[in-house]
Order: C-alpha cells, then structure tokens, then sequence
C-alpha cells in the first residue's frame, strides 16, 4: 500500500466547493430572513 502523509493532499477543489457552500447558505438565510421581516411589517 501508498504511505499517506498528512496535510500531503491537494483539496484546492474541496475547498471552492465548501466556500461556494458557505456563500449559498449564507445568501438563502439572509434572504429568508427579509422575507421574514417583510411578512411580519406587511402582516402576510
């Protein structure tokens, strides 16, 4: 079997994949939130 050393790997792609993750996640609560605010000023 291959030796792995640690911290060898190159997770560049792993890494885009979880920030575009974090930006979607981040984006959808902010939008949920002012949908919230919205319904509770207008009384939806």
């Amino acid at each position: 079997m291959a030796e792995h050393k640690q911290g060898s790997m190159d997770i560049t792609a792993q890494e885009r994949t979880f920030d575009g993750f974090i930006s979607m996640v981040t984006k959808g609560v902010v939008v949920i939130l002012c949908l919230v605010v919205l319904m509770a000023i207008f009384n939806a």
